[in-house]
Order: C-alpha cells, then structure tokens, then sequence
C-alpha cells in the first residue's frame, strides 16, 4: 500500500514546500491552472507561445499590442514572473493578464518567460534559463532569428527586463551577466524593472539555500547580489517599486541602496507602493494601488 504524506518522516518545511525523509518534496502550494494563448478582440492584442530551448524545455508566451503602422517598431520587455522559484506560471490567467495589461499600457512586445522550477529543476536552473531567454532575445538581432514577431517588431535598443518577487531577482542575475558577458550587437538593455523584489539577507533563506545545493553559502551573489555584479549592471537605467505592506519591502531598499554605493553608472529609481501587500498588484489588478504599479512601468519604459 502506498505511503501517505501524512505516514511519512518529516525532514523539513519551509514556507513553499516540505521534505520529507525518503526525498519526496511536497508543494504547499496548488498546480498553476494554465491559459492557452488567445487574441483579446476588444484591444487588439495577439499572443502565441514560443519555444525558446528545447533541451532544457524553456518556453515563453508573447504579447504583440495592437497597431495602426505594421512597420512599427516596439520596444521589448521580457519578464520572468513570482514563483518562489517553484510554483506559479507565466501561462496561469493571472500574469497571462498581468503582461497583457502592461503590453497594452506600455505598448511593448511582450516576452513571459516560462522558467524552470523547483524541484523539477532545482536552482540555479532558472538563473540560466534567465540568461538563454535574454540571449534567446537578442539572436534576433540581425531579424533572421527563431521568431517572426520579434523580427519584425521589434526594437532591440529597446529592451526592457522586469519581473517581479523572485522573477525580480533573476531580473538583477540577467542584466548583470549582460554586464559581465554582453550581448549581440545591436541589442541594448535600455532597463531593468524590479517589483516587489525577492533577495537574501532581510531573514531566513534556508529555503533558497535547500534550493540551490551547488549555493555558495548565504553571500551567494544570486541570493544577495555582489557589489562587483552591481557596479556593472547591464543596462542604463533601475526602477526598483517595493510594497508598502511587504515584508520584502526592506529587500528592495537595500538593492537600491547597494546599488548607489556600489559605483554604477546608471540611474535607479524607487517607488514604494502604498496600501499593497507582496505582489498584490498581480492578483487583484482592478485596485486603484494596483493599476498606479501599470502605470508607473509604463511611464518607465516610455520615459525619453
């Protein structure tokens, strides 16, 4: 007969999953409920989902606005959503609607990153699957990459990187390997967009450290970003937005902090939500608060 999760041996719990004894990882969170992509008739919008890599699978949905000038090209912002590293999905209603919502607003092409997760593929799998997504991008460089809409629209001196809770931490490893290693010719990281950002040292991170077991300990730069991979952040310009009422709130204020210290050349901006909690403006989208955090990404992207 088989063993239920009640009969066995606990070994640990953390705040998104337990272990147990023999190994078994039990998710203390639900299965995301997946969204096919679809056409939204009343703005326009087209999505269609992607394969980025296939081995290892790593796949995104994007979001093309509608426009009146087909040879329009549009700035591009590619996301990686929350998760806590092992639940959530780019393809559940919720950031179907969230990207949605920011591709109409801000009028960019839209690329959601489905990244690995804990523990199909335990970390640091979606730090690279970060990096080959943002490469994935900029092979489109010369407009005869993998991907028609991003040939034909668009502007690659115009990308935007964001996401937010733990999408916001793989947002910083992301921008600070263009730093370190580059991109393509032709392809320029414009911005990084953190919300509600996920890092180490406000607290316990025995969960990220169980993980990643290749980690390098609590100073692992992919948990507490290093003052050398701040200094040369990839891109020109931060907007770092925290909640008021999150507990990750000193977790942002201390990025952008260390990242005035740290010598960057660039310029970081931070905002600081009022009245949400962590990653409210995702779930309940019709929030005055909420829709201030569309806006202000937004005005972000489009600042001149």
């Amino acid at each position: 007969m088989a063993t239920t999760t009640q009969e066995k041996e606990l070994k640990h719990e953390f705040n998104f999953f337990r272990v147990y004894k023999d190994g078994t990882v039990e998710l203390l969170r639900p299965p995301p409920t997946i969204i096919p992509p679809f056409d939204d008739p009343n703005t326009g919008l087209r999505t269609k989902d992607a394969v980025v890599t296939a081995n290892p699978p790593l796949s995104a949905r994007l979001f093309l606005p509608k426009t009146t000038n087909p040879n329009t090209k549009l700035p591009v912002f590619l996301f990686f959503q929350g998760s806590g590293f092992c639940a959530r999905s780019a393809f559940t209603p919720e950031y179907h609607n969230h990207v949605a919502a920011i591709a109409n607003e801000a009028n960019v092409l839209a690329v959601s990153v489905e990244y690995a997760k804990f523990p199909l593929r335990p970390l640091p799998a979606c730090y690279y699957d970060a990096w080959s997504s943002l490469q994935w991008v900029a092979s489109h460089a010369s407009v005869t990459g993998p991907e028609s809409w991003l040939n034909e629209h668009a502007d690659l001196h115009r990308v935007f990187v964001a996401g937010n809770s733990a999408g916001g931490n793989l947002t910083h490893w992301a921008v600070s390997q263009v730093g370190k290693i580059g991109l393509a010719p032709g392809v320029r990281i414009a911005g990084a967009i953190l919300v509600h950002p996920f890092f180490g040292g406000i607290g316990d991170d025995s969960q990220w450290l169980y993980m990643c077991p290749e980690n390098e300990g609590p100073e692992d730069p992919r948990l507490k970003p290093a003052a050398e991979d701040l200094r040369r952040l990839g891109c020109e310009r931060v907007l770092v937005c925290v909640a008021e009422k999150d507990p990750l709130l000193v977790a942002g204020e201390k990025y952008v902090e260390a990242l005035k210290k740290s010598g960057w050349s660039g310029s970081v901006e931070l905002v600081v939500n009022l009245g949400l909690g962590h990653c409210n403006h995702v779930y309940e989208p019709d929030e005055d608060n909420a829709r201030e955090v569309l806006r202000k990404i937004a005005s972000f992207i489009n600042q001149q």
